[in-house]
């Protein structure tokens, strides 16, 4: 989704609204990520609280909300010079990272008022379809080792392991940091995808984003996270971590890695097939259908390997 900062006399607030070209409505449905935040803020320390509702197309050429503006550090690449020096402090960063993911996890989400949100039954299955689906609808290229692990994943749909609330794209890069103590976490951004479903869905796409030496130093450049954190702590640790911190059993965390790789990809497709297609002319976009080929070789690598 956009976001803006709108400044009002004095005061400053966020503006959100669906990217131009928008081919899945319900993945950029304003409303109901208001309606999220209206409700989760009040549960979720780490929820910023909206303001406004409008979904009256002639003020902005779109639905869109207003939402208080969180200030603190979003760390995209390269980390402040103590986080680049300390081997403890890094530990500690992704010990917090993980821990308010879990604390996320275990909200009461019907308590919340917000158990109408998704249905948990089947939700791993639904999820892969209709993902599966997204990719053929914004399909430019052929992208043989992709296809071949959407193939993988339909065929091994793990059964369920509980529900929960999940935020489906949480990486560093949405959230926002103390800059005086970087192990405080201010604010987590971006609920457009958040629903009930399985957590290890969640984790799975996590780590998806956290790229290791193996994978190439051109994704190990990508900003999702803190490079030194990525060079340091490796996936293995990150679900160790989750498993101490929640309890949970994290066996089988294959599928949910190479889950979340696929959905990656096919996110970074439909943003292609905006730019492809003329919907926006950013060129950062002209060269995410390589990007696209370099996920599904990574998720066919850990397939093969057996290997996160």
């Amino acid at each position: 989704n956009l976001t803006y900062l709108v400044k009002i006399g004095g005061e400053e607030y966020v503006l959100r609204r669906p990217p131009f070209g928008n081919q899945v409505k319900s993945a950029h449905d304003m409303k109901r990520e208001f309606n999220v935040l209206s409700k989760l803020s009040k549960v979720y320390r780490s929820a910023p609280k909206p303001f406004l509702y409008c979904d009256d197309e002639n003020v902005t050429g779109s639905e869109f909300y207003l939402m208080e503006r969180c200030k603190g550090l979003i760390i995209r690449g390269k980390s402040p010079k103590e986080l680049e020096e300390s081997k403890e402090l890094q530990r500690e960063v992704c010990e917090s990272f993980i821990e308010n993911l879990v604390e996320l996890h275990a909200l009461d989400y019907e308590k919340a008022g917000l158990g109408d949100l998704g249905k948990p039954e089947g939700y791993a299955k639904r999820q892969v379809e209709g993902w599966t689906k997204r990719y053929f609808n914004a399909k430019t290229d052929d992208h043989f080792e992709l296809e071949t692990v959407i193939e993988w994943l339909n065929a091994n749909v793990p059964d369920a392991r509980g529900a929960a609330l999940i935020h489906n794209d949480y990486k560093f890069d949405n959230v926002m940091l103390n800059p005086n103590d970087l192990t405080e976490i201010v604010a987590v951004l971006d609920w457009e995808m958040t629903t009930i479903g399985e957590p290890l869905m969640d984790l799975g796409s996590s780590l998806a984003y956290w790229m290791s030496a193996d994978d190439g130093a051109e994704m190990l450049s990508m900003p999702f996270n803190p490079r030194v954190l990525m060079e340091n702590i490796s996936r293995t640790e990150l679900i160790e971590m989750y498993a101490e911190k929640s309890g949970r059993d994290v066996t089988n965390m294959l599928f949910y890695y190479v889950f979340g790789l696929f959905k990656l990809a096919v996110i970074a497709q439909q943003i292609y097939f905006r730019f492809a297609k003329g919907f926006t002319s950013d060129r950062r976009f002209s060269t995410f259908n390589v990007f696209v080929n370099s996920l599904g070789t990574i998720a066919s690598k850990a397939i093969v390997k057996e290997k996160i």
